[in-house]
């Protein structure tokens, strides 16, 4: 028993999880606090962990455990409509948040999968919970984190409701620029980790909609496909394609 504690102690202790040391400390949670508090937050955090593509971080109805930082990679996240079909529900990129969505009812309302080898660093709820109360900055990082899942699911809403095939692919290529720009990446060139067919089921297209509409958008000079390479050739005249300016326009004419 004791050989099995202190290898536990090993293995733990051989994790560097500081915040203070991490390059995406200015991304997820630490940001805008102080040293001490993102030292204590860097000891909260249980441990790193490595996804392979396709490997499952957790399951619909699992009890919530922990938040976790994504520090490489990327995820989504798929959730199961009432005739017991998945649905894609949202992607998330290096240095965003996830399982955020469980603090309601304790359980993941959707299951989280990677897109691709990530690492994720995991942070145990009740920790976090207790240090939220002890660091208003710390809070106040949350509190922005849940406003802008609960803006990001608001504009899914409307892009679903409202929005043409070709403002929906616009509209979310847009959201991948701003929110590539946000945590330092480049605005105009990403890698869409995602599959054709898995964009299209997040958009509520077909597959053969979202092939069409990549090849459509490149002909017209907007983008620049390479594989799964994205170049926004036209980045302004997308926002207003998304903004539905373009279709306001034409029905003017």
């Amino acid at each position: 028993m004791q050989k099995r504690e202190a290898a536990a102690v090993i293995n733990i202790s051989s994790i560097k999880a500081a915040c203070k040391d991490c390059t995406l400390q200015e991304l997820c949670l630490p940001f805008g606090l102080n040293e001490i508090d993102i030292t204590a937050l860097g000891k909260a955090i249980k441990r790193r962990r490595t996804l392979k593509k396709g490997e499952m971080l957790y399951r619909f109805g699992d009890p919530l455990r922990a938040l976790y930082a994504i520090r490489s990679g990327a995820l989504k996240t798929t959730g199961l409509i009432e005739d017991g079909r998945a649905q894609v529900t949202g992607f998330y990129l290096a240095g965003e948040l996830i399982g955020i969505d469980a603090i309601n009812s304790d359980r993941h309302p959707c299951s989280a999968e990677a897109l691709e080898s990530s690492e994720v660093c995991e942070i145990p709820y009740p920790a976090l919970e207790d240090l939220a109360t002890k660091i208003p900055g710390l809070q106040h990082q949350l509190l922005r984190i849940m406003s802008r899942e609960i803006v990001r699911d608001e504009e899914m809403l409307m892009m679903l409701g409202r929005m043409s095939a070709e403002e929906r692919l616009a509209s979310c290529l847009v959201s991948f620029s701003r929110r590539l720009a946000r945590l330092g990446g480049a605005p105009d060139e990403f890698k869409l980790s995602m599959s054709r067919q898995d964009l299209g089921d997040y958009l509520g297209l077909a597959l053969e909609t979202v092939s069409r509409l990549l090849s459509r958008f490149q002909d017209d000079g907007l983008i620049n496909v390479h594989g799964r390479q994205i170049v926004l050739h036209d980045l302004n005249r997308l926002r207003a394609m998304a903004a539905g300016a373009l279709r306001e326009n034409s029905a003017r004419a």
